[in-house]
């Protein structure tokens, strides 16, 4: 490429002079190409240990004048090609004009000239994205392209130097880390290593420490290790690895391909080794931290943080922490954890000022919000610039959903009847419209028919509340406590604020351990799970989505249905029609919300305790909290977030009860139990009022104290478990202990729990105080992080995911291994490739969406399906039939013919197919799929809907149908069920094809098919054999269609017809028959037919004299009148026509014979005379060896190919 002029001062150091002129210079450095000696090796070995860019351009043309010592660089290149190409354009172009120039400076001035034109026209065409990264990074992504392969849709994020220790031995060099690949190369002293992984196989990923390995990064895939060391941050790099395999797992997970951020915000300076890649996962990292820590919408983007401190009037002092800004919100975090934590909507933000500034107070903000609070920020460093950005933000926030005296306003309630808006789903949920109608009638009355509407009784108050209005007043001493409770909340809303608006702090964490009162249970949900900003943001949202999912008739709605009655059959909330109606409505709104997760077993258990304490709607977004951000990929179809979770589990059961551990482990007990406690928040083996306290626990601290509960329940019970013998005693113990925790303290009537009347014995066990065990949890194992356990769900990830994946192949192998004459081996082998493939297509420029390509619902065998472009490279490296250039046409033929519903898709069965033809069919089987091959398109073989034979079968009016007839009926014509079901069950049987099915080949497919195998032999050890033997069985069939041409013409049009004027002649020369046989019977038309291609084996054809047939003659010529080894597969390629690119085409200089044609039974048995071919195609293909080739070439190919998109898509037609 050309580059801007440079000076080089000594321009023959460590390069070597190839062309030269007198005014321009073309070297190579030294070290590269052939020769070099130890000069070129060291040179070799600097270049890659300091990241020169000779190691990607090691060519280059200077510019020098006269004597002058000084020379310019002027142009680059990575080829020898690309730098002669530059090289000739000088010579052409300025050689001329330069020497008419007197002065050397003047010369000068003019290159340089001419070359930054060149180069500022270059600039105008590349897309502004470039122009934010930085030069030196381009040409590390150039270089990281050029080492390994990669294509331009592989975009690099960053590089690093460091180690790579092959053995013992440390190999210095370059880490490149690309969207979809880990990628190293290393040279010293001519020692070369290449390494590419990808992220989608890599199965753990950690940082570590040992005496061999000093602080380094461990990647692991199936089959190895690889050791990284010697970084110059780890830290930072570890960091991006674990996120590149977090996409990557997401890739699999749920086929989500990797899109970058285009709203991110351009850099104000380019950063000389950040790309735009890196900082859009940088920012990436910050939001998902953010949203976290303050339960935020996945939308929620944060803008920007800084030191502060916050003047907090409860402890009358100046808490220092943390502002962030994003654009909808505004939070503070205390730098002491559980100190003080503030979230303030935007949306609820009336004024914010700057406030005068004092010794005491720096650079103060007021924040005042339109339920009459003030926040007062100080010590912040860019004032201005904050107010700025937080007035910017405040512009663009939509109008308040209610007025300033809504009487909710203060609580942080919605109002409960919905209005009319635009409704703008999350992100990673199917929208439903641009814009939702009004769920209201045109008085504000319900619209009549509606499946919901604000009058419903669940609409305005949970099921509890419902049901326990009519019972009368308790004043015992549950009830005294129950208030003593509200009362301590109201006292704490007085000091710290209600609603969304409320100080955070260590109080208000007591009191939640201490037990939410029932009538503020749903309210304090809503608050710490963050769903009230989802509910007050989307309002009328739930209504129409409950419109739109109700009747409807799917997949998920059927399972919901099913599990209706068994969600909390023994609350009498959920035995009757108006809980369960309810519960119907949220279920069925989220399926329609989010298809990716729908339903899930376990979410109906959940559901029904939201809506116990919770409006309909307010359990929705409770839901919506649950399922996609408090636990995440929990109610997925494969229960991912769950079984990472349980991993999670066993790790800390290790690391805390090592001693249980180990035995349990021994019992297998942990994975058992674990699971339906994390899917249910132990609501499911815990008695419902014990269950809901930990509800409350888990809504403010998140996940890690069902960890802490967990855990502390197997302490408590460790010297018993530790006695076990057997996995059934060990369940039995926790699930009596689990029976037997209670609430003391709950005002509501007892609720039987079915789980303890089945598991109870003779002698009941002592109860637990729920409040205890909470307070144990918290003692004993307090100290877990929210960062810890997200570490270890990043490795439990990699774990869990790759385990599914090896699942999926099993299941998929175990599906075909009957049908496929691979063994079990080959099988995986196989469905790894076809599996990488469809992946590298889903980020490579795929012809469709990953979406298409990838339906998790489906069976694992119809999961991954690749298109034309991903089978024709899968069929040039595992295919036997491999014909040069031609390679690809016959892909795509094969391609069309395993394409059986023509979505031009196929998925792992098809394929595997299409490769058993080629690999262990005999001969005939092999000869009969290249037949097919080149039939047109659907002329491969015929079916029928029913083909049966009726022995003996009457209807109803007793009239007898006819036997062996062929017949096609719809339902409604069927009046005997059971006819209609052997019919069924005949339809259903796989039709054995025959080699009598096949139709017949007219002369354009058999001289495609002669192409086709003359390019099959090119690079075979008997190719001349093989040509020989192919050329005669070319000039047999090609006689033998001439004789059955004219002896069908003769029998099937009449005489008078112009085109069979030679018809009495070709009659005389055809063998007569004889008047007489031997065993007296008369010759018939067939035998005529027999003898005259028997003496067609003997003869030539006979003369022709019609000038069309004199052109079908010459159209043959060159494959009836070859001989041995004569005919050039290039010359075939010259004078033949590909059927699936121009079939409608006629061959150069030559009219093909319509009504020439030959069976295969004709091919089958000429093939059978010649020898070399028969051992040819007897001959067993090795697909180890291929595959093994494959997998010892980097993990990653070049781009395709000698076809484009479109030249495919008309080789499939």
């Amino acid at each position: 490429m050309w580059i801007t002029p440079e000076e080089v001062l000594l321009a023959n150091a460590l390069w070597v002079s190839e062309r030269a002129n007198p005014f321009f210079i073309l070297q190579r450095r030294k070290g590269h190409g052939k020769g070099g000696g130890i000069t070129g090796l060291l040179v070799g070995t600097m270049d890659v240990v300091l990241d020169s860019s000779a190691r990607v351009a090691p060519y280059r043309i200077l510019h020098q004048t006269g004597d002058s010592q000084i020379f310019w660089s002027i142009a680059c290149g990575s080829s020898r090609k690309e730098i002669t190409g530059h090289w000739e354009w000088l010579e052409t172009n300025l050689l001329q004009t330069l020497s008419i120039f007197d002065n050397d400076e003047d010369i000068t001035t003019f290159v340089k000239g001419k070359v930054s034109g060149i180069i500022a026209e270059e600039n105008k065409s590349k897309a502004a994205q470039e122009d934010e990264d930085s030069g030196k990074f381009r040409e590390a992504e150039q270089k990281m392209r050029k080492l390994f392969g990669m294509p331009g849709e592989e975009k690099l994020v960053n590089y690093y130097s460091c180690s790579y220790w092959k053995g013992r031995v440390p190999r210095q060099g370059w880490v490149y880390l690309s969207v979809n690949h880990l990628c190293f190369y290393s040279f010293l002293l001519g020692k070369e290593v290449t390494l590419v992984v990808q992220w989608t196989e890599v199965t753990r990923l950690e940082k570590n420490a040992t005496l061999v390995f000093p602080e380094s990064v461990r990647v692991s895939t199936r089959h190895t290790e690889h050791y990284f060391s010697m970084f110059l941050n780890i830290n930072d790099t570890f960091k991006l690895m674990e996120q590149l395999a977090t996409i990557a797992m997401r890739q699999l997970l749920d086929n989500e391909g990797f899109a970058a951020d285009r709203t991110l915000p351009k850099a104000c300076k380019t950063l000389k080794n950040v790309s735009a890649l890196k900082r859009d996962l940088d920012a990436r990292a910050k939001n998902e931290r953010y949203r976290a820590l303050f339960r935020l919408t996945p939308d929620e983007r944060l803008d920007g943080h800084t030191d502060c401190t916050l003047w907090t009037p409860f402890a009358k002092m100046h808490i220092v922490g943390q502002l962030f800004v994003s654009n909808n919100y505004i939070c503070f975090c205390s730098r002491e954890e559980d100190l003080c934590q503030l979230i303030i909507p935007l949306r609820e933000v009336s004024i914010v000022e700057k406030a005068d500034s004092s010794s005491v107070l720096p650079c103060p903000v007021s924040i005042s919000t339109k339920n009459k609070m003030t926040f007062l920020f100080a010590n912040l460093k860019d004032r201005d610039f904050l107010v700025q950005r937080i007035s910017d933000f405040l512009q663009r926030t939509p109008d308040k959903l209610w007025s300033d005296g809504h009487p909710l306003a203060l609580s942080g309630y919605s109002p409960l009847s919905p209005r009319s808006s635009q409704v703008s789903p999350s992100p990673s949920t199917t929208p439903l419209s641009s814009s939702l109608p009004t769920p209201t009638g045109a008085g504000g009355e319900p619209s009549q028919g509606r499946h919901y509407s604000p009058s419903l009784p669940t609409a305005t108050q949970g099921l509890l509340r419902i049901y326990q209005k009519d019972d009368p007043e308790d004043h015992g001493p549950k009830a005294t406590k129950e208030k003593m409770k509200e009362e301590s909340w109201n006292i704490h809303f007085f000091e710290f604020g209600r609603g969304v608006c409320m100080y955070r702090t260590s109080k208000t964490r007591e009191l939640v351990l201490n037990g939410i009162p029932e009538s503020l249970r749903g309210e304090l949900w809503l608050l710490f799970s963050g769903a009230q900003n989802e509910m007050a943001t989307h309002p009328g949202y739930y209504a129409e989505l409950v419109e739109q999912a109700m009747g409807r008739c799917t997949l998920a709605t059927e399972e919901i249905e099913r599990d209706l009655h068994r969600s909390m059959p023994e609350h009498h909330a959920f035995q009757n029609e108006m809980g369960i109606a309810a519960l119907r409505r949220v279920l069925t709104a989220y399926a329609c919300r989010n298809p990716g997760i729908g339903y899930c077993q376990a979410m109906n258990i959940v559901t029904s305790v939201l809506l116990l304490y919770c409006t309909e709607e307010e359990a929705f977004w409770l839901l919506v909290a649950l399922c996609e951000r408090m636990l995440p990929d929990y109610y997925n179809t494969r229960v991912v977030g769950a079984l990472v979770d349980q991993g999670v589990f066993e790790e800390l059961t290790r690391e805390c009860l090592p001693l249980l551990y180990e035995h349990m482990q021994e019992l297998g007990v942990i994975s058992t139990i674990s699971l339906s406690w994390f899917l249910t928040l132990f609501l499911s083996v815990m008695p419902f009022d014990s269950a809901v306290l930990l509800v409350d626990c888990f809504f403010y601290e998140g996940i890690k104290v069902i960890f802490q509960v967990a855990l502390a329940v197997l302490h408590a019970n460790m010297d018993t478990l530790l006695g076990c013998t057997d996995e059934g005693e060990a369940m039995t113990i926790l699930g009596r202990y689990l029976d037997n925790v209670v609430n003391k303290q709950t005002v509501s009537p007892p609720i039987p729990h079915l789980h303890a009347l089945l598991t109870s014995g003779d002698e009941p066990p002592p109860e637990i105080d729920v409040f205890q065990l909470i307070k144990s949890s918290y003692d004993k194992f307090g100290s877990l992080r929210a960062d810890v356990i997200e570490q270890m769900r990043f490795k439990q990830r990699l774990k869990v995911i790759q385990s599914l994946e090896d699942t999926a192949k099993r299941s998929v192998v175990r599906a075909i291994m009957t049908d496929s004459a691979f063994s079990i081996e080959e099988l995986e082998e196989l469905y790894v490739l076809f599996k990488a493939k469809h992946i590298m297509s889903c980020y490579w420029g795929a012809s469709c969406t990953a979406a298409e390509r990838h339906d998790p619902s489906l069976p694992y065998l119809e999961q991954y399906r690749i298109d034309l472009e991903q089978f024709c490279q899968l069929f040039g490296a595992l295919g036997t039939w491999l014909c040069g250039t031609h390679t690809v046409t016959l892909a795509a033929r094969h391609f069309r013919l395993l394409d059986s519903n023509k979505d031009g898709l196929i998925n792992f069965k098809e394929f595997v197919t299409g490769l058993s033809g080629m690999y262990h069919g005999d001969m005939t089987e092999k000869l009969k799929l290249l037949y097919k091959l080149h039939l047109p398109p659907g002329k491969q073989g015929k079916t029928q809907l029913f083909s049966i034979d009726i022995l003996h079968l009457q209807d109803s009016s007793g009239i007898a149908i006819r036997s062996q007839c062929n017949i096609v009926m719809s339902v409604s014509e069927v009046k005997d069920y059971k006819y209609y079901l052997r019919m069924w069950a005949k339809e259903k049987e796989p039709k054995i094809e025959t080699i009598k099915d096949l139709p017949r080949m007219n002369q354009e497919q058999f001289i495609e098919l002669c192409k086709t195998l003359y390019n099959m032999f090119s690079e075979d050890p008997l190719e001349q054999e093989l040509y020989h033997a192919i050329a005669t069985v070319a000039s047999l069939l090609l006689r033998i269609g001439e004789v059955g041409k004219k002896f069908t013409n003769n029998g099937a049009k009449k005489p008078t017809d112009p085109t069979y004027t030679q018809a009495p002649t070709l009659a005389a020369e055809l063998p007569q028959p004889e008047k007489e046989e031997s065993n007296g019977e008369s010759s018939s038309g067939q035998s005529l037919v027999c003898k005259a291609l028997a003496e067609a084996q003997l003869e030539t054809p006979p003369q022709q004299t019609s000038d069309e047939e004199v052109k079908d003659d010459t159209s043959v010529s060159s494959y009836s009148m070859v001989s041995t080894g004569s005919l050039q597969c290039e010359d075939i390629a010259d004078d033949t026509v590909l059927i699936g690119c121009a079939g409608d085409q006629q061959r150069r200089g030559s009219t093909l014979d319509g009504d020439w044609s030959i069976t295969f039974e004709q091919v089958l048995a000429s093939m059978l005379t010649e020898p070399p071919l028969v051992d040819y195609f007897e001959k067993k293909g090795d697909i180890q060896a291929r595959m093994a080739t494959c997998k010892m070439q980097r993990g990653v190919e070049r781009q395709v190919s000698s076809s484009s998109d479109h030249e495919l898509a008309q080789l499939s037609t």
